[in-house]
């Protein structure tokens, strides 16, 4: 079974919290001088918000398939289509808060580092101790 909709946007937002503020914080001195934790949590938080209406389109286009779930890969490779419109409103200066766009290489690496971490957990240490996480949205009936 799947998580519901809820479920999902906050297992999103708390892992996105938990596990990205640390590879955010663990990634961040190793990236080019002139990108610093502004930036990089700057690009957190921005997923974070934009995973919000993420969730809602992943969650119609699940509807079209039969198990109403995606297989395992498919959710690492929604990262792709993430970090494309994140860097694109980087790009065009869109977002609050931040001066312009890091360098490409830059992003990449920290985007990459802190949605491969958290599809990581999602996926395997995170079922261990919430075994309700996957059966009826972590309803108890």
């Amino acid at each position: 079974m799947v998580p519901t909709l809820a479920g999902r946007i906050q297992t999103r937002l708390v892992l996105l919290a938990v596990v990205g503020s640390l590879v955010t914080a663990i990634v961040t001195p190793l990236l080019p001088s002139g990108v610093g934790y502004r930036d990089t949590f700057g690009v957190l938080l921005t997923v974070a918000v934009l995973g919000v209406g993420w969730e809602l389109v992943y969650h119609l286009l699940m509807q079209f398939r039969w198990e109403k779930d995606w297989p395992l890969l498919f959710g690492l490779g929604t990262g792709v289509p993430e970090a494309a419109l994140i860097w694109l409103l980087l790009d065009h200066h869109v977002l609050p808060g931040l001066a312009g766009p890091p360098p490409l290489g830059a992003f990449l690496l920290h985007f990459s580092a802190v949605w491969l971490a958290v599809w990581l957990v999602a996926n395997g240490p995170m079922r261990v101790p919430f075994l309700r996480w996957r059966f009826f949205g972590g309803r108890l009936g």
